[in-house]
């Protein structure tokens, strides 16, 4: 199955450096200070190519500040609970979570983890809420999302390209 075409798991590696990345050194420092002090942030913008160099690139940058790393997951098409909790479960190097989204979610909550979500213009509004629940009950896990839009959860910053 090819992750590419219908969202999934994009391991770090494949994030590749394409082009040169779509903000300069002053706002890259200012969006990296912003996922470290903040819990969400969201790249917005009309083209998809420069939101996903971006946040690939903060998180190449960050993986190594949380405990468990960072998990890409490109999302492609639409992602309810069940298949971003699914995805999650494909990271390369983080233990596999439990099946369900009750237990990922308890999972996830004694995680110190970059959650990046690149594509959250498909995320459904059951799954932006689980995303919510996630916030309250997992101290540390910070979300970096890029979309068209910015995701509506409570607290996020938006930087628009």
């Amino acid at each position: 199955m090819d992750t590419h075409a219908m969202g999934g798991i994009v391991p770090m590696r494949e994030s590749g450096r394409a082009g040169t990345l779509p903000a300069t050194s002053d706002e890259l420092s200012r969006l990296l200070t912003a996922v470290r002090r903040g819990r969400v942030l969201t790249v917005t913008g009309r083209f998809r190519e420069p939101r996903s160099l971006l946040v690939r690139a903060i998180a190449e940058r960050l993986a190594s500040n949380f405990c468990d790393g960072a998990a890409v997951v490109r999302i492609d098409r639409c992602f309810g609970i069940r298949e971003l909790a699914a995805a999650l479960g494909c990271v390369p190097g983080m233990a596999f979570p439990p099946c369900g989204a009750a237990s990922t979610l308890s999972w996830l909550a004694e995680r110190d983890v970059l959650l990046v979500l690149d594509g959250g213009e498909f995320l459904t509004p059951q799954a932006l809420s689980w995303l919510g629940e996630l916030l309250a009950a997992a101290p540390g896990v910070r979300i970096l999302a890029s979309g068209r839009g910015p995701l509506g959860l409570a607290g996020e910053r938006v930087h628009r390209l």
